[in-house]
């Protein structure tokens, strides 16, 4: 029995099962829920299979659904590797790249970093979106990213390091704080002493301080909780506490003499790295892949 799979509606369910609802799925795809219901429908008739389980709030993949799915992905990928070639022979003259990051990475690269590269391949456009940490690599992943900053992620199967530089967790404060006037590092216990603003727990950062609480068996308590960075240097730019990030994601506050930042004498706040990754085994796009190459070389989140 020879069955023609339809790319589109293949799509749809694609999109269903990772935004998590149909409902979500047709709202990213500009269209009528009933539409995309109907497609998938049709779709688990053609292939005489059912796809997804509907939840209570949303769907899942059935074991069915999930190798349709790795399908697509593959599909994809192989897409981009036609239009790889495709760029090779005409140069990078245009071309698009999906960049998702931390938003600490922010000030790092809207600086020379990016402005050297547009300035060599002004014909390409970028697609840059913030996440936390778990997202950024699950975006990359799931192929809806070419290339992920992030800062201090957890091994995952899926994701290849293509650069990991040590960059300790600092302690963010204004200049002329009490604790830049002492000789020595400040420790954790000390910070624990001051107003502190911390990022949620699907922050890199969140989740260093949390082993770094279980190992001393201490427990800082925020004054503020927020999922923004700029928030977080506000916070500390007003004098209203300290706060916790890498050097590099306040390296222009720095320069304007706004912040200074100390690193925390603690062993694993010390070793935490940033990381510059992508999709095990994924070709990337000759546009992708100079990008990713420009990065690891200029950026100073990158800089060993």
């Amino acid at each position: 029995m020879n069955i023609a799979i339809d790319d589109r509606r293949v799509r749809y369910f694609f999109e269903a099962v990772t935004c998590g609802s149909v409902r979500a799925a047709a709202d990213k795809l500009d269209m009528n829920p009933s539409v995309v219901s109907r497609q998938i429908a049709q779709l688990e008739s053609e292939l005489v299979v059912t796809l997804m389980e509907r939840l209570g709030r949303g769907v899942k993949a059935t074991e069915a659904g999930q190798i349709l799915i790795d399908y697509y992905r593959q599909h994809r990928s192989h897409q981009d590797d036609v239009v790889t070639k495709i760029q090779e022979l005409r140069g990078l003259k245009d071309g698009h790249i999906d960049l998702v990051l931390g938003e600490g990475f922010v000030g790092d690269l809207m600086g020379p970093p990016i402005q050297e590269f547009w300035g060599r391949y002004p014909g390409l456009s970028i697609t840059m979106n913030l996440a936390g940490t778990n997202d950024v690599l699950r975006q990359v992943s799931e192929d809806l990213a070419h290339i992920g900053l992030v800062y201090n992620p957890f091994p995952s199967k899926n994701i290849r390091s293509r650069a990991a530089v040590r960059q300790p967790l600092c302690a963010i404060m204004p200049p002329g704080h009490p604790l830049t006037r002492q000789k020595t590092r400040p420790k954790l216990s000390e910070i624990c002493d001051c107003p502190v603003a911390l990022m949620h727990g699907s922050y890199g950062t969140r989740q260093l301080i949390a082993m770094a609480e279980q190992m001393d068996q201490i427990r800082l308590v925020p004054r503020l909780m927020t999922d923004s960075i700029s928030i977080l240097k506000h916070f500390v730019r007003a004098g209203l506490g300290i706060g916790l990030l890498p050097e590099f994601s306040v390296t222009q506050e720095i320069h304007a003499g706004e912040l200074i930042a100390l690193e925390v004498d603690h062993p694993i706040l010390s070793n935490a790295e940033a990381h510059i990754v992508t999709r095990l085994g994924r070709q990337l796009p000759i546009a992708a892949n100079q990008l990713l190459i420009h990065l690891i070389s200029s950026m100073q989140a990158f800089r060993k």
